[in-house]
């Protein structure tokens, strides 16, 4: 009953215990996780993962701290693995300017060269989206992606998002969708609720981004995709619903984003 939309089962922190993360998982109420590439070798152990786990799929792409190594060898790399099965989405890209672990302009070129081979494969884009708010909605508006008073020209996904509640609107009105992690469980989350409410139910997905941004009551401790029902949890308070009705509300957009039948 429920979907991590975005975990990192490919993190290098659980390579000696991942088999019993499978059988966590396995034994508790996912359905479903979707394994986000953040390089080439994570993106292709999510495409392993994904062929060998009935309830795994992958995301292939680079992360904004990993651009500097890219080339476009790399690229011709990540459009192979976008057509191997259970490969949903190209990401996670974007930008990131808390850490600029790799220069700004390099961060725009391979998340622009990201972008164009998203539209070219027409897959959705997983956006990774910290202290850059102005320059990834530029971006994606100055490659077509998304276009006021137009249909996007992919599926965009804003994963464990942090913006303002005006901004996740503006996305929203521009077509892209929403995910929410561990932090909205944390005492001083004083936008989420705000942000929760600026999302239509029909565009807001909950994640884990495991083995980061462990909700409470585990804050701490090493992230498991398990822990997604914290967050449908706190959803589901923030919304006046049922827990069961927010774990079918963000399973169901999950699918309907990653075009998961």
């Amino acid at each position: 009953m429920l979907f991590d939309s975005h975990a990192h089962l490919n993190d290098r922190t659980y390579a000696e215990n991942r088999e019993a993360l499978f059988a966590a998982i396995e034994a508790s109420d996912l359905s479903y996780v979707c394994d986000v590439g953040f390089d080439l070798e994570s993106s292709l152990l999510a495409v392993e993962h994904a062929q060998k786990l009935p309830w795994c799929y992958a995301v292939v792409g680079c992360h904004p701290h990993d651009s500097k190594e890219m080339d476009e060898s790399m690229m011709t790399m990540f459009k192979g693995l976008a057509k191997k099965p259970k490969v949903v989405a190209i990401g996670e890209m974007g930008l990131d300017y808390h850490y600029d672990h790799s220069p700004r302009d390099i961060q725009q070129h391979w998340f622009r060269r990201q972008l164009q081979l998203a539209l070219e494969l027409k897959m959705p884009i997983v956006i990774h989206d910290r202290d850059a708010h102005d320059d990834v909605l530029r971006i994606l508006k100055e490659e077509g992606v998304l276009a006021a008073g137009k249909e996007p020209a992919a599926r965009v996904l804003l994963h464990c998002f942090s913006g303002s509640p005006e901004l996740a609107a503006q996305y929203v009105k521009l077509g892209a969708w929403i995910s929410m992690a561990g932090p909205i469980t944390f005492k001083n989350a004083r936008k989420a609720p705000e942000v929760i409410a600026a999302v239509p139910d029909d565009r807001l997905l909950a994640e884990t981004d495991s083995p980061f941004l462990t909700p409470e009551p585990f804050r701490g401790k090493r992230n498991s995709p398990v822990n997604v029902e914290y967050t449908v949890r706190k959803i589901a308070e923030i919304k006046g619903i049922t827990y069961e009705s927010a774990a079918a509300l963000t399973l169901n957009n999950a699918k309907a984003f990653y075009g998961i039948k």
